[in-house]
């Protein structure tokens, strides 16, 4: 039996024939009629009997009226309590980021879930190759992705995709090297060079592809770093480059790294918040994804920002 067909029974008992039950239902008699034929076929007792012309309960029909209206109650407070948590602001978001994403995202994120008008979060890294990243969203509220402009995008028929951040990717060598002197580098510049890159399948390393197919030579990689700090701390000690994302990792001013901006190809890295459809309806999940869209809002602001108003109150 389902929910329709008790909530026909109740009807019937409360109205007492088949055409008074059809007009409160917004049903034909014949409607009405099938739907109690069919209850009735579950059950080895009769659950109505005619008195006249009209149709009367029989005691078993009457206990699964009431039993009915329990049913009726319980789906009514179910529904009440997803609303409920659907509102709640107390119930904790959990964020799923990748390490340079967890750098830049989670610490003024933990810093706003301690607020009274804010959701707790809990902040988790995950460092994935790229096409795990939807994965992600079974066990996350919000999934914190990366992808770079020139790769597919994510499955927008399975996920709800919101834009954070779209930032450019340099190249990272020392400050001293040959290189650094140029305003613009293309990938003739870079071929041979010893890179650190990342592991094949996690960014920035399938756009080192398409330097090598704009300059119809392979990449030099050297070694496979995941971690932006690792790779610029490389890049500092000796001669080595590094494709590095421009907000999220760039290295202190005070590092020895210079970055430099690389024509000719698109090298664009997208930062997204992936999350299931059935998880954006939360209000503590709006409010959290609101919260790390102004995070990456003000990052840019910042890099933009002219060195001599940075710092300021």
């Amino acid at each position: 039996m389902d929910l329709h067909q008790l909530r026909v029974l109740r009807e019937l008992a409360d109205h007492g024939s088949i055409a008074a039950t059809a007009r409160a239902l917004s049903v034909t008699p014949s409607a009405v009629s099938q739907v109690v034929a069919s209850l009735q076929r579950r059950f080895a007792t009769p659950l109505t009997h005619k008195r006249g012309r009209s149709i009367e309960l029989t005691g078993a029909g009457q206990a699964l009226a009431a039993a009915a209206v329990a049913v009726a109650s319980a789906v009514a407070q179910a529904e009440a309590s997803v609303d409920a948590y659907l509102g709640d602001l107390s119930a904790s978001v959990r964020v799923s980021g990748f390490h340079s994403a967890a750098v830049t995202f989670f610490p003024a994120l933990a810093a706003l879930s301690s607020e009274t008008d804010h959701p707790p979060v809990e902040c988790v890294d995950e460092d994935v190759a790229r096409d795990a990243f939807p994965v992600l969203t079974a066990s996350y509220d919000l999934v914190i992705a990366h992808r770079m402009s020139h790769t597919p995008p994510w499955p927008t028929q399975q996920l709800s995709v919101v834009p954070l951040l779209q930032e450019p990717v340099d190249v990272a060598m020392r400050t001293d090297h040959p290189l650094a002197r140029r305003a613009q580098l293309c990938p003739e510049d870079l071929v041979d060079l010893p890179f650190v890159s990342t592991h094949t399948g996690f960014s920035p390393a399938d756009l080192l592809e398409s330097i090598a197919a704009s300059a119809g030579r392979p990449m030099h990689v050297v070694h496979r770093i995941n971690d932006f700090t690792t790779a610029a701390a490389m890049v500092a000690q000796g001669n080595l480059v590094a494709l590095l994302p421009r907000y999220t990792a760039a290295p202190p001013k005070d590092s020895g790294v210079t970055l430099r901006p690389l024509g000719e190809v698109r090298a664009l890295r997208n930062i997204d918040a992936l999350m299931r459809p059935e998880h954006a309806i939360r209000q503590g999940v709006s409010v959290v994804l609101q919260s790390l869209q102004q995070i990456a809002r003000t990052l840019v602001q910042s890099a933009h920002a002219p060195e001599s108003s940075k710092g300021r109150p």
